[in-house]
């Protein structure tokens, strides 16, 4: 029998080969233009629908960089006072173990009770005290780690493991922004230095980029470069801007699907139509003398917290979506890791931090933006009541108990949840997770925690992760 050989294409390849791999290139081709598709409506900053009715629009993380002391800002321990200067013999971990342990140390700051509700708040905080009845306390938070770096990104993140997207660009990516000519997403850090950790407290992870935070300065130009050069005309500028866009199109279609290129390529774009409505935010010039006493702009030890303040409320007014401000640089005294003098330390934060604050709860007020705005207060854990080294006035990381607090759109206030023990060491009552605090928040802003959720290596990624986490319901107006 005489055998016949399959007739071959130029290309050396059968008939029936070159069709099979030409569909599938075909093939390949939709899924590519799908994918590029989903991609660009993925980083897509418009405005979009929440899961239900929303509480609040808009959110202001005031981060407490360095871990605020618990039993010295808003968790009164009596009972400190009683064993003040005897040693601990209990059964919970104290500090990071590699720090040596002293004696049970009472708060230097007297506590009193505030408003209405008679919520207790130290003399730290003499200007937010005023504002006790709107402030809903969580005595009972407690996290995983005991380091900064995995704290803050436990705090920012959900997870202690770099790489995931922050609670700001998960709020981006659920709910977009009401102005597109400003980012969706905001961060100010101290001009000391920002957390440890960096930009990993505020990338998008595996998310499209466009949904990471943007930095913004507190003084002159809010971002570097932002400013037109001189000499170059707004027609020149437009034409320069289109043909970087078309070349930067061009260089995509051989990637589709790269978010960091398209999240490059709107950024341009959102630079441009940030050269106008930017520099007005920040333009703090004007300011009346009223307002910029409220604040303390004029004053030092305030100066700096005042302005990203007032800057925070113009963002929100003008339909900024997520905004994180950052209290503490990046080393132990320069943020509220108080190990060697707890006492000073905090007596220099709150001071920066406690008029502006107020400042921007009253403003909020004055100019209907607070039934619409949530904040949260609060740092990566808290610190121990026992001091570090006998004699030594300094404190130590607590995990496992420390509080922080929430106040604004559909926050009940006037009052304290949960309850650490008699020493303020551990969360004993109503025990309030950090991701616990992240499902109240993406509630507040209209979004089911366990619906939000975003396709990464085979699995529906979400902020807090697959353990069961609940809704701090008695925050909740």
């Amino acid at each position: 029998m005489s055998r016949f050989l399959p007739n071959r294409t130029a290309c050396g390849q059968t008939r029936r080969e070159f069709l099979w791999q030409a569909g599938g290139g075909f093939a390949g081709l939709a899924l590519a233009d799908i994918m590029a598709t989903e991609a660009v409506a993925a980083s897509s900053d418009s405005e979009k629908q929440p899961h239900f009715p929303a509480k609040a629009k808009h959110c202001i993380f005031l981060f407490m960089n360095g871990g605020p002391s618990q039993v010295d800002t808003f968790d009164h321990k009596p009972a400190l006072a009683k064993y003040d200067g005897q040693s601990y013999s209990g059964d919970v971990e104290v500090g990071s173990n590699s720090r040596p342990i002293g004696h049970l140390m009472k708060s230097p700051f007297e506590f009193q009770k505030h408003g209405q509700s008679g919520l207790e708040i130290s003399n730290l905080f003499p200007h937010l005290a005023q504002h006790a009845d709107d402030l809903c306390v969580i005595r009972s938070m407690h996290s995983d780690t005991a380091a900064h770096a995995s704290g803050c990104l436990q705090m920012n993140t959900g997870s202690i493991f770099i790489g995931k997207p922050c609670l700001g660009s998960w709020l981006s990516y659920g709910l977009g922004t009401e102005n597109e000519n400003l980012p969706s997403f905001v961060v100010m850090t101290d001009p000391r230095g920002g957390p440890i950790g960096s930009a990993s407290n505020w990338s998008a992870g595996y998310m499209p980029a466009s949904h990471q935070g943007t930095l913004f300065r507190s003084g002159g130009t809010p971002l570097l470069n932002l400013a037109t050069p001189e000499g170059t005309t707004e027609r020149t500028q437009r034409q320069s801007l289109d043909l970087l866009k078309s070349l930067n199109e061009e260089h995509l279609q051989t990637r589709s699907g790269d978010s960091e290129l398209l999240a490059r390529i709107e950024s341009y774009e959102l630079a441009y139509r940030m050269q106008s409505e930017a520099l007005d935010v920040v333009d703090l010039d004007k300011t009346d003398v009223a307002t910029r006493e409220m604040y303390g702009l004029d004053q030092p030890l305030t100066a700096d917290f005042g302005r990203k303040c007032l800057i925070t409320k113009r963002l929100i007014q003008n339909g900024v979506r997520f905004i994180q401000l950052y209290s503490g640089g990046g080393h132990q005294e320069d943020t509220w890791d108080g190990h060697s003098d707890c006492i000073t330390n905090h007596k220099t934060h709150a001071g920066e931090t406690d008029k502006p604050i107020a400042a921007l709860i009253a403003d909020l007020k004055r100019s209907g933006l607070w039934e619409d705005t949530l904040l949260v207060w609060g740092g990566e854990f808290g610190r121990t009541p026992t001091s570090e080294g006998v004699d030594k006035p300094g404190r130590d990381h607590d995990w496992h108990g420390f509080s922080m607090w929430i106040a604004g759109a559909g926050v009940k206030g006037g009052q304290a949840i949960g309850a650490t023990d008699e020493l303020g060491f551990k969360a004993v009552e109503d025990r309030c997770h950090v991701s616990d605090l992240h499902a109240t928040i993406l509630h507040l802003m209209g979004i089911d925690h366990t619906r939000l959720s975003y396709p990464h290596q085979g699995l529906n990624q979400r902020l807090t992760g697959v353990e069961e986490r609940h809704i701090i319901q008695k925050a909740l107006t």
